[in-house]
């Protein structure tokens, strides 16, 4: 009997052994993104887009990592919405791992990773994989075709990521950001030249313009009550053309003209006199 227990004991330890030393596989939960999805929104739903087949056109998808409402019609999201803070941010390689979103209804057309080949145009991030580096995970959920427009190579790869840079460096300040964007209008020039209107064999239209709504506060918490007519908002209304200045401080508009050329309703949670304040004025802040 006791040779029977000393076995058992020494099988016993060789398993624990063998399963400490085994390497452990990256969560399936990321605990970045274990708060709801609610925080990419909180600001409000810019054009209450419900997760409703029959809203093809406003259809509501909910991430951890940001909030979309696509738009069958064009292949693309009306807007993506996102918070950005630190905790969102670490050392994880961008995956480049494009791909058909799933959270597409299956009955409609899902954009794939091919569809924008020999367009002139890139696979524009709206969400920026940079934004998202807190693990493999988290980046991964950036290269959903869902969060792509068709964007002109220099707005992309200049003018628009020079932007995205200065809302990380503002990250880096000890600040956290609510950023909306999206594309508008119809008809960009890419690389190839002259005007398209549309790629993929119609299933994406390609946008006029890119637009970005962002809105900072200092790290803390309670955001809504501490937003006020003073918190810095800066909106861009871009073309999406190689003809683009690479200075986006050139593009600052006031966020009532982007809503009425979007039709969209930003921070629709934010007591009235002060979203009247914050959407009336042009930001003048410093650009880098």
């Amino acid at each position: 009997m006791t040779f029977l227990k000393n076995n058992l004991l020494v099988v016993t330890l060789g398993l624990f052994w063998l399963g400490a030393c085994q390497p452990k596989s990256e969560p399936v939960v990321d605990p970045a993104t274990e708060t709801s999805s609610e925080v990419h929104i909180a600001l409000g739903n810019p054009s209450n887009a419900q997760t409703d087949i029959n809203s093809p056109t406003n259809y509501l998808i909910a991430k951890d990592e940001f909030v979309l409402s696509y738009n069958r019609d064009r292949g693309q999201a009306n807007w993506v919405s996102w918070h950005l803070d630190n905790t969102w941010r670490g050392s994880a390689e961008r995956q480049d791992d494009f791909r058909p979103d799933v959270d597409v209804p299956q009955e409609w057309y899902r954009v794939t990773q091919n569809d924008y080949r020999s367009s002139g145009f890139d696979r524009g991030h709206l969400c920026p994989s940079a934004d998202r580096t807190h693990s493999t995970l988290v980046n991964s959920s950036t290269f959903v075709m869902t969060n792509m427009i068709p964007q002109a190579p220099a707005n992309n790869r200049e003018t628009w990521r020079f932007l995205e840079e200065y809302c990380r460096d503002l990250v880096d300040a000890g600040n956290e950001l609510y950023i909306m964007a999206g594309g508008y209008g119809q008809g960009g020039t890419g690389s190839n030249g002259g005007v398209t209107n549309d790629i993929a064999n119609g299933n994406v239209v390609v946008p006029a313009h890119t637009w970005k709504v962002i809105l900072i506060l200092p790290n803390g918490s309670d955001d809504i009550a501490r937003i006020t007519a003073d918190t810095r908002v800066i909106a861009v209304d871009m073309p999406n053309a190689q003809s683009i200045a690479n200075d986006w401080g050139q593009y600052r508009v006031s966020v009532d003209a982007l809503e009425q050329v979007t039709g969209l309703d930003f921070f629709s949670k934010v007591s009235t006199n002060i979203q009247a304040a914050l959407e009336a004025k042009v930001d003048d802040g410093p650009t880098r």
